[in-house]
């Protein structure tokens, strides 16, 4: 475990590096609206961009990375990680109902375009991220009541540990099972569902518009409206595959000591590092966006370049004069 502990502080400092800017990045970038994606699409990813961030700061910095190398520090004390926790499960929650907006948003653009006309406007959208915050942050508050101190020195409570009662009283059981279905189970559901049901619309209406173009097996002729789905559904895919495969862990260790019904901090070192590996391929999830754009958005990657070559350009301007 000491390996692996080692591994786990250093991964977690360069999750910190690469996180934080990655987003900024993702947010000023999307936030111009220069990247060929409709309004109600960047809102979306904006929104997605600002609670991976969110996670990056209360998950990893604030609650590992403090802990990792500066233990003592009044973050450690209970009250204060504890609602430090709240935030971290609220941003984490809107990081992934976040995906569920924006692969049902999408859903409706490729597959429903009569609902289209009304659901897929910057209005619904921020109406739909608002309302799914406000909801999960108020879902999320009993986690500050879980917490019971290591020790207090002083009358001054330190560090926050998960009491035992939340793994064997039944209220606090049945919140586990409902929080955890809420997040990830039911968006696992639903991103397979929506998806699922994309592809098989693209299918058949590809099959569809070329028969009605009437192109032969020889023939090659572009189609822009076959065109633009396919890259919205490349990036869908994307965004949705990259989470259910970094959340697939945690989902089956959950269901391995929710199923067993015992406390996942009494296990065996080996199924110690199982969870732990969960938890940090999870709170990597919340730096890959970013480069899914680079990879599937080509205006994109003309925004980063001209983002990154500004500073330069303006140096060599002021140089010359």
């Amino acid at each position: 475990m000491g390996t692996f502990y080692n591994i786990e502080k250093i991964y977690y400092m360069i999750l910190v590096i690469i996180g934080v800017p990655v987003n900024l990045v993702a947010i000023v970038i999307l936030s111009r609206g220069k990247c060929g994606l409709s309004t109600c699409t960047t809102r979306y990813l904006v929104a997605m961009a600002m609670a991976d961030l969110l996670v990056i700061i209360t998950d990893v910095m604030l609650w590992r990375n403090f802990y990792y190398y500066i233990p003592r520090t009044f973050l450690r004390i209970t009250p204060v990680c504890s609602v430090i926790a709240v935030l971290m499960c609220a941003a984490s929650d809107c990081s992934v109902w976040f995906t569920v907006a924006f692969s049902f948003d999408r859903f409706v653009a490729i597959c429903c375009q009569k609902l289209k006309i009304n659901y897929c406007t910057k209005k619904t959208a921020a109406l739909v991220l608002a309302t799914t915050c406000i909801l999960l942050c108020l879902k999320n508050i009993p986690f500050y009541f879980i917490f019971e101190p290591a020790w207090i020195i002083d009358n001054i409570p330190w560090l926050c540990y998960d009491k035992p009662s939340y793994y064997t009283e039944p209220g606090w059981v049945g919140f586990d099972w409902f929080n955890t279905i809420l997040t990830p189970l039911l968006p696992f559901v639903f991103i397979l569902l929506l998806n699922t049901l994309t592809v098989k619309h693209i299918f058949v209406a590809s099959r569809v518009r070329k028969g009605l173009r009437g192109q032969s097996k020889g023939e090659n002729r572009s189609d822009p409206e076959m065109e633009s789905r396919r890259k919205s559904a490349i990036l869908l895919f994307s965004i949705s595959g990259s989470f259910i495969l970094l959340w697939l862990v945690y989902v089956i260790d959950f269901l391995y000591y929710s199923i067993t019904g015992t406390n996942p901090y009494y296990h065996t070192d080996s199924f110690n590092i199982f969870r732990r590996v969960g938890v940090m391929l999870l709170n990597l999830s919340c730096c890959t966006n970013t480069f899914i754009y680079g990879v599937t958005q080509s205006k994109f990657r003309e925004q980063v370049k001209r983002t990154v070559k500004y500073p330069v350009t303006s140096i060599i301007q002021l140089m010359n004069k």
